[in-house]
C-alpha cells in the first residue's frame, strides 16, 4: 500500500514536471517543490560539469585515435615527409568542415568568451558546444602545432551558458555556469579540479563570493570524476624531485627568462593573427602559412601537435630523442647541438602555433605555453649542467618552466602554480613555482598589461576589469538610451518656429539641423527668454542666430567617454550624432537609471 502511494505520488510529480517543463517554467516547478534557488544552481553546476567532462573525454578520444596515424608513419616511414603532409591535411580538412558546416564563422580563442561575458550578457552560441571539438580535434590530432585547452574551455563555457538559458537563469547565474563549464573543461583535460576553478576565477570572472565559489568547485569535481571514470589515460604526468636552496638564483633567472619569452610569445601571436585576419590575399596567406608550418615541423619534429610527448621524453631524461625523425639525427649525441636545437624549438613554437591557427586550423595557446616553458626550463638546466656551473634537477626546471610561461602568457599565475602542483602529484615545488610564476607575471605585465586573450578586446573596450564602475558602464549602450522626443528646428526658420515648438514641447532644449539635416547646434530655452518676449524679433531673428555649439556624443563612443564628458561639463543632456547626422539626446538621468538597473542585475552572485 505504502509502495503504491509512493508510486502514485511520483507519477503525479513526474506529470507535474512534464507540464511545467513544456510550458517553459522548469524553474517555477523546482521552486514549487521546495528546492531553493541555490540548490537549483548547484544541481545545474553538476549537470554542466558532467556534460563538459563528456565533451572533454570525446575530444581527447578523437585526438587519441587520430594520433594513431602519425604513430604509424613514424614507425614505418623511411622519410619525414609525413611531418609536412599530415598537419597540412588536418588544416585543410578543418577549413572545409568550417566552411561547409559552420559557414566560416568559427570564432577562435578565449577572446570570444570574454567578449560574450562583457558585451553579450554571457550568451554563447549553441554551435560552440560542438564546433571546437570537431575542428580542434582534427587540427591537433593530425599534427597541427596548437593546444586543445582553449577549445575545450570554449566548449565548456558554451555548455554552461546554454544550460543556464535553457533553465531560464538570469545573467548572474548564467555567467557563473559559463565559468563552471570552463573550469570543468580544464579539470577534465588535466584531472586537476583546483586548477580548473582557479583558471575560471583568474581569466573569466572579475569578482566572486564564497557562495558563488561553491558551484565552481562542485562542477570541476564532477567533471574530474567523470573524466577519470571514462578516460583512464592522462595527457602527461610529471614527477618532481626535492629542490634545494642553492638552486634559488637559477629559478630567479628562469622566471626572468620566462617573463621575456611570454612577452615575445604574446606579441608574435597577435602580430601573426593580425596578418592573417586582413582580407587582402587571404587564400595566398593560408597556403603560404600551411607550407611554412610544414617546413618548420619537418625541421623541428617536436613542434608536431601539442608537444606533450616531447615533454615526456625530456622528463624521462632521454634528451637526445627530441631529435628523432629530424634531419639532425646524426647530431643527437652532441650536447651543444641539443641546446641549439632546444633554443630553436623555444623560439619557433609560437610561430608554428600562430601559423596553424592563422592558416585555418583550430587550437589554442595554452598547451604551446606549457610546451615552450618545458623546453625553456630544460634548456636552462641542461646549459648549467653541461657547463659545470652547478648541478640542477632538470625535471624540476622543466616543470617550473611550464608554469612560468603559462603565467606570463595567460596572466594567470595562480592557475599555473596549482595546475603544475596538481599534475605533479604534490606540492614539492610550490616555492619555486611561486617564484618563477610571479616573476614571469610581473615582467610580462610591465611590458604587456593585457593577456594574449584580452589585448585586442581591451583596445576596443570589450572586456571586464577589476573596476566595477567601468564594468557596469560597458553593459550600457548609447543606442538604447537615446531620447528622441525633441522638436527639431531648421537653421532657416525664424523665431516664430521656436515659439510654436515651445508651446507644443515639454522640453526646454531644441536641436537645430541645417538644410542637409546635419546637426548645427542647440537652443536652450533659458538663454533665449529675452528674444521670445520681444514679438518684433519673431520675423527677423533666425534660428541659426540663436543656436549654440554644444559638446556632442558620437554613437560609437564608449559609455566611459560619455560619462567623462558629463563630468567635465554642466550639461544634463548631450546631442547624439552618427557622424554629423542628429539622432537624439542622451541624458544623465537616463544613464543613471539604467546604471542602477544594470548594477543590480550584475551584482555579486548570491
Amino acid at each position: 500500500m505504502l509502495f503504491s502511494c509512493r508510486i502514485s505520488s511520483f507519477n503525479a510529480l513526474l506529470k507535474d514536471f512534464i507540464l511545467k517543463k513544456s510550458s517553459g517554467n522548469f524553474r517555477l516547478f523546482i521552486q514549487n517543490h521546495s528546492v531553493g534557488n541555490r540548490t537549483y544552481l548547484i544541481i545545474a553546476s553538476i549537470v554542466v560539469g558532467i556534460i563538459a567532462a563528456l565533451a572533454a573525454v570525446l575530444l581527447k578520444t578523437v585526438v587519441h585515435y587520430l594520433h594513431l596515424i602519425p604513430e604509424y608513419f613514424s614507425k614505418h616511414s623511411t622519410t619525414g615527409l609525413w611531418l609536412i603532409i599530415l598537419p597540412i591535411t588536418g588544416i585543410i580538412i578543418t577549413v572545409i568542415v568550417t566552411r561547409i558546416f559552420f559557414r566560416d564563422k568559427l570564432e577562435k580563442g578565449l577572446g570570444s568568451i570574454l567578449y560574450s561575458i562583457a558585451m553579450k550578457s554571457s550568451r554563447v552560441g549553441k554551435d560552440k558546444m560542438y564546433s571546437h571539438i570537431i575542428t580542434s580535434g582534427i587540427t591537433v590530432g593530425l599534427g597541427g602545432s596548437a593546444g586543445l585547452e582553449a577549445p575545450i574551455v570554449i566548449t565548456g563555457s558554451a555548455i554552461g551558458s546554454n544550460i543556464a538559458s535553457l533553465f531560464k537563469f538570469g545573467y548572474k547565474e548564467r555567467t557563473l555556469l559559463l565559468a563552471c563549464g570552463a573550469a570543468s573543461g580544464i579539470a577534465a583535460v588535466f584531472n586537476s579540479p583546483i586548477a580548473g576553478v582557479v583558471f575560471a576565477l583568474e581569466v573569466l570572472l572579475t569578482e566572486f563570493t564564497i557562495p558563488g565559489f561553491i558551484p565552481l568547485l562542485i562542477s570541476a569535481a564532477s567533471a574530474t570524476i567523470v573524466s577519470k571514470l571514462l578516460y583512464k589515460g592522462q595527457l602527461f604526468y610529471l614527477v618532481s624531485h626535492e629542490w634545494y636552496l642553492n638552486a634559488i638564483p637559477f629559478y630567479i633567472v628562469l622566471g626572468i627568462i620566462c617573463g621575456l619569452l611570454a612577452v615575445y610569445m604574446k606579441r608574435t601571436t597577435l602580430a601573426v593573427e593580425s596578418y592573417f585576419n586582413t582580407d587582402s590575399r587571404r587564400r595566398f596567406k593560408m597556403i603560404t602559412g600551411m607550407i611554412l608550418l610544414g617546413g618548420l615541423i619537418f625541421l623541428l619534429p617536436p613542434l608536431f601537435g601539442e608537444g606533450y610527448d616531447s615533454i615526456k621524453t625530456l622528463l624521462g631524461g632521454h634528451f637526445s630523442e627530441i631529435l628523432n625523425n629530424s634531419v639532425f639525427q646524426g647530431l643527437k649525441f652532441n650536447a651543444w647541438f641539443i641546446l641549439i636545437f632546444t633554443l630553436a624549438v623555444v623560439l619557433l613554437k609560437v610561430i608554428a602555433t600562430s601559423l596553424t591557427i592563422g592558416s585555418g586550423g583550430n587550437g589554442g595557446i595554452f598547451a604551446p605555453s606549457l610546451f615552450t616553458g618545458a623546453f625553456t626550463g630544460f634548456g636552462l638546466a641542461n646549459f648549467v649542467n653541461t657547463t659545470g656551473i652547478a648541478t640542477l634537477s632538470t625535471p624540476n626546471f622543466i616543470v617550473v618552466g611550464m608554469a612560468g610561461i603559462l603565467s606570463g602568457v595567460v596572466h594567470a599565475p595562480l592557475t599555473a602554480i596549482f595546475l603544475i602542483a596538481e599534475i605533479t602529484g604534490g606540492y614539492t615545488l610550490f616555492v619555486p613555482l611561486m617564484i618563477v610564476s610571479a616573476l614571469s607575471y610581473f615582467i610580462t605585465r610591465y611590458f604587456e598589461p593585457f593577456s594574449v586573450y584580452t589585448k585586442n578586446l581591451a583596445k576596443k573596450g570589450h572586456i571586464l576589469t577589476d573596476d566595477k564602475d567601468s564594468n557596469v558602464l560597458k553593459y550600457l549602450k548609447i543606442s538604447d538610451l537615446i531620447e528622441t522626443d525633441f522638436i527639431v528646428l531648421k537653421t532657416t526658420e525664424n523665431l516664430n518656429a521656436l515659439v510654436d515648438a515651445f508651446v507644443m514641447s515639454n522640453r526646454n532644449i531644441f536641436p537645430v539641423v541645417d538644410g542637409n539635416n546635419e546637426f548645427f547646434g542647440v537652443i536652450l530655452l533659458g538663454k533665449v527668454k529675452e528674444h521670445i518676449l520681444r514679438k518684433e524679433m519673431y520675423e527677423v531673428t533666425t534660428i541659426s542666430e540663436l543656436a549654440e555649439k554644444p559638446m556632442t556624443i558620437d554613437i560609437s563612443e564608449s559609455m566611459d567617454s560619455v560619462m567623462e564628458k558629463f563630468e567635465k561639463s554642466d550639461y544634463w543632456n548631450f546631442p547624439v550624432l552618427n557622424n554629423k547626422e542628429y539622432l537624439g539626446f542622451i541624458s544623465q538621468s537616463s544613464i543613471l537609471a539604467s546604471y542602477r538597473r544594470t548594477l543590480k542585475r550584475s551584482s555579486l552572485l548570491f
